[in-house]
């Protein structure tokens, strides 16, 4: 579990960046090709201490590989109640 405020910062904005591609409509290859290269980038810049990214590598992957993540929403349809 992250617990630095700058890592949960970085890690959201990778979900982030992987639940857009996704929907629009890019494969997981391409996806996963995403994360390695924003994973590469944080170790290129020393911006985080080597062990907070490799806890923030662990915990992408494990968000890469839930299925739930990437599911496609569900339309919801409006109400008549949604009009008042």
């Amino acid at each position: 579990m992250l617990q630095d405020p700058q890592t949960i910062r970085y890690y959201q904005k990778l979900t982030d960046g992987m639940v857009d591609l996704w929907n629009r409509g890019r494969r997981f290859d391409e996806i996963q090709s995403y994360m390695d290269g924003y994973i590469a980038c944080l170790r290129q810049t020393n911006t985080l201490e080597s062990y907070l990214i490799h806890r923030l590598e662990e915990d992408a992957w494990r968000f890469f590989r839930d299925p739930s993540n990437f599911e496609l929403a569900a339309l919801q349809t409006q109400t008549e109640a949604d009009y008042y």
